[in-house]
């Protein structure tokens, strides 16, 4: 085997050694560089090792979350197996720990640990050897998890469709045989019992304590001696090796390394919460002592004192004193959270126009706040803060905002504000902070212009919730007279006021926030929340827009024939109270266009929006996709072009520009531009519908079924249905007929109790060359007003029916050119 190329990764170096096999330093023919894992040489012939590797690389396919570790490519070349995995430029837990680790520091790691195994634990996975070997601490303080080469499933574990299915696992660990590494080993892995994933708390809990006091809890001479006291002894308390231990970190670790499973933390996400609860009590109880002056000052902790880093975490580049701009002018005054966020929308503003001595700022990304708030449904809050900011601005003609779609892709991560603004194009970067306690608010916001690194302007303001709608306009004069610039009539935007009720705003910001996560469960909550905001207030425009949008979004589960008059019927009544909105233009574009098929007035719906609000990114996306539609292809790219400006990250944008290549028949740049798509989220469902149809087109028909089938593992509205009729279709194109016959036969039994596209069971039907079954589920498509019914025209997979007169008479019918 020639150890300088293995297919296309030519191996620059050696990284390490484990048990499975050597990590090399390679680069792939695009030039990135990749962590290359071949199967030691002694196993090449060993079914059950090279079923073990194969299961590794399946289990971590399966996993897609920023604290996991990210798989690139799996393969065999001349009789090698290989893993291809991003590079993790880093050092490992084991090699931080032989440095200087202070406590908060110890928290933070174990918080996305924590996070890792709550992902890998929703899909049944156990990882079985959590240890500082296996834990990857980058550059940036990222934390990675890796090697679930010994990873045990439970019985939630259901990836696999089929027997013979590429992700099902071959490897079973029997009962009775101990895997892992004995230092590690919860109890009943050290005694080779059956596990589960609350072993993995208690290696957590392991890894947790020898970060806090650089002991392990358990060591002897030797493994059988160090299993003997998991099995037998308690570890010694913290404070013996660490001094003043908070009380409450003591419980969560002697939790944690509770031999008794059933008394141990039962779920990754309990201990989190737990984790994540003492890291803001922490964070809080030091920024108070921080701003208390000296003289009244108590006795510290300890905790915090101790550590070498005992500052709040702050965004990079940023100081304390510039996080909270003079302690003397704290005030004690009541707002709300979108009043702050209107504070900071004016103070930018204001910036941003004033021209005297600077080169101006024309673009911003406001990233979601963090919420660093006790209360379990205080999220809202912070995405709220960021989605109302982000709305205001748009109202600026002359600045480029970044979309939410952008910017919540950063989310939950910790993120170097400079490098986001480049990622996005823009010259300056909001974030914030915010914590809740009952009606009580802490608000802090930093403006950074990330050309050069420098903070404009910082602030942080205590406030109440219940105050925000009377005070917002007299906090953004105050703020407007600090900076003495005047505000232009141009910004009209940051002084409107959309409802004189503050519930009925922060109902308006639930909704908003849970419609963000677009599952069928987070769209009903939502929905609930934007009714429960327009009895608060009838005349509430925004509540009825975000109603609308409930009902737009593949996510929502119900029939077209149900839910998109309710868009209507919303979109319409928000325009009734207030027609200066761009959203609900847009929507109700989208209703004339998907449903309707009233081309006409969906094209002045789309240029009334834009006409609104030239920035809405969304609008124009839309109304590419109109142009695709009327076969107007110029006025299309144009479109397509305006929309991937105003958002070069939006999923949405990035897939219609990949599904416009489909449909044009320029399948290479298609695949690359589904592929962009999917390095930005790799479990996009549209991408999983259309991708493998590119392949099927090509005549790879084997892939085109891998991608198929990559799609199945999604349960919500029709996307999983329409996944199964391009598989269907595939297969009965590619001679599969029995298979083709069987995904029918399922779908059809789905219909007849709930809804399903009728384009999916046409797609199989026309793959089986049933040109008149084909046409019955096409009229129940038309019937149903079926999303799909629009591409008729446009996708090749239909092309075995355009012949016939029953195609022309419904494209006809729905009024398609």
């Amino acid at each position: 085997m020639d150890l300088t190329q293995v297919g296309q990764y030519k191996i620059e170096k050696l990284l390490g050694v484990g048990g499975m096999g050597q990590v090399y330093l390679a680069t792939d023919r695009m030039g990135r560089k990749v962590a290359l894992k071949l199967l030691a040489s002694q196993h090449d012939h060993d079914k059950h090792h090279l079923a073990r590797f194969a299961q590794e690389a399946q289990i971590v396919l399966t996993l897609n979350h920023p604290n996991i570790v990210t798989i690139y490519d799996i393969g065999e070349v001349d009789g090698t197996s290989y893993i291809a995995s991003e590079l993790i430029e880093g050092e490992t837990l084991r090699q931080r720990l032989a440095r200087d680790i202070n406590q908060q520091d110890a928290l933070e790691f174990a918080i996305q640990i924590a996070n890792a195994l709550v992902a890998a634990h929703e899909k049944g996975i156990i990882h079985r050897d959590i240890k500082p070997e296996n834990v990857m601490i980058r550059e940036d303080g990222y934390v990675k998890t890796l090697d679930f080469g010994i990873a045990k499933l439970t019985a939630d574990f259901a990836e696999a469709t089929s027997e013979s299915a590429s992700t099902r696992l071959q490897v079973r660990t029997e009962e009775g045989v101990a895997i892992g590494t004995s230092f590690y080993m919860s109890p009943e892995q050290a005694k080779g019992a059956n596990v589960d994933t609350r072993s993995d708390l208690w290696s957590l809990g392991v890894v947790l304590y020898e970060m806090i006091t650089r002991h392990l809890p358990f060591v002897a001479e030797t493994p059988t001696e160090t299993i003997s006291l998991i099995l037998h002894k308690e570890p010694p308390p913290l404070n013996r090796y660490a001094n003043e231990v908070p009380a409450e970190l003591e419980r969560i670790v002697r939790k944690a390394l509770t031999k008794n499973r059933e008394e141990r933390y039962q779920t990754a996400r309990d201990l989190l919460i737990d984790l994540r609860n003492l890291k803001l009590k922490l964070e809080v109880d030091a920024e108070i002592q921080r701003n208390t002056p000296s003289e009244f000052k108590g006795p510290s902790t300890g905790f915090l004192e101790k550590t070498t880093a005992p500052e709040p975490v702050l965004p990079p580049g940023t100081s304390s004193a510039e996080h909270i701009a003079s302690k003397t002018k704290q005030r004690t005054l009541a707002a709300v959270a979108i009043g702050v966020l209107a504070i900071a929308g004016i103070v930018l503003a204001l910036y941003l126009r004033s021209r005297k001595t600077e080169i101006a700022i024309d673009s911003i990304a406001v990233l979601p706040f963090q919420n660093r708030s006790v209360e379990t449904d205080s999220e809202y809050l912070s995405d709220g803060l960021s989605e109302s900011l982000i709305y205001r601005l748009t109202q600026f003609p002359n600045l480029k905002v970044s979309p939410t779609s952008s910017v919540f892709r950063y989310k939950g991560k910790e993120i170097d504000p400079v490098k986001v603004g480049n990622e996005l194009g823009v010259d300056a970067v909001l974030s914030g902070r915010i914590v809740q306690r009952g009606d009580n608010l802490t608000i802090s916001a930093e403006l950074l212009d990330v050309r050069n690194n420098r903070l404009l302007w910082g602030e942080q303001y205590e406030r109440k919730l219940s105050e925000l709608l009377q005070t917002q306009r007299e906090i953004a004069r105050e703020i407007v007279e600090k900076l003495k610039v005047r505000v232009s009539g141009g910004e009209k935007g940051l002084d409107k006021n959309y409802t004189e009720s503050s519930e009925a705003y922060q109902l308006y910001l639930k909704g908003r926030f849970y419609w963000n996560r677009r599952s069928a469960d987070a769209l009903n909550k939502a929905t609930e929340y934007f009714n429960q905001a327009i009895q608060k207030d009838p005349r509430f425009a925004l509540a009825y827009a975000g109603l609308a949008d409930c009902y737009l979004v593949p996510g929502n589960p119900e029939p077209p024939s149900e839910k998109m008059p309710k868009a209507n019927a919303a979109a319409l009544r928000a325009l009734e109270l207030d027609d200066t909105l761009a959203e609900p233009h847009a929507s109700l574009g989208r209703v004339r266009a998907t449903y309707d098929w009233d081309w006409p007035a969906a094209e002045k719906e789309y240029k009334r929006a834009i006409e609104l609000n030239p920035r809405y990114a969304l609008a124009h996306q839309w109304y590419s996709g109109y142009f695709l539609v009327m076969g107007r292809h110029d006025e299309m790219m144009a479109e397509q072009q305006r929309a991937r400006e105003l958002d070069p990250v939006s999923l949405t944008t990035n897939f219609s520009q990949a599904i416009n290549s489909y449909f044009a028949r320029n399948y290479d740049p298609a695949i690359e531009q589904f592929q962009k798509t999917l390095e930005l989220d790799p479990n996009f469902p549209p991408v999983r519908i259309f991708l493998p149809a590119v392949y099927e087109q090509k005549g790879d028909f084997d892939r085109a079924i891998s991608e198929f089938e990559k799609g199945l593992g999604r349960k919500e509205g029709g996307e999983t249905d329409l996944v199964l009729g391009g598989l269907g279709h595939v297969y009965a194109v590619s001679g599969k007929q029995t298979q083709a016959q069987d995904l029918l036969r399922q779908l059809k039994v789905k219909a007849e109790h709930e809804y399903v596209p009728g384009v999916a069971i046409a797609l199989i039907c026309a793959g089986l060359g049933d040109k008149d079954q084909a046409f019955v589920w096409l009229e129940e498509g038309y019937k149903q007003r079926a999303f799909q019914m629009q591409f008729l025209k446009l996708d090749p997979r239909w092309d075995n029916l355009r012949s016939d007169q029953r195609f022309i008479d419904l494209t006809r019918r729905m009024n398609l050119p």
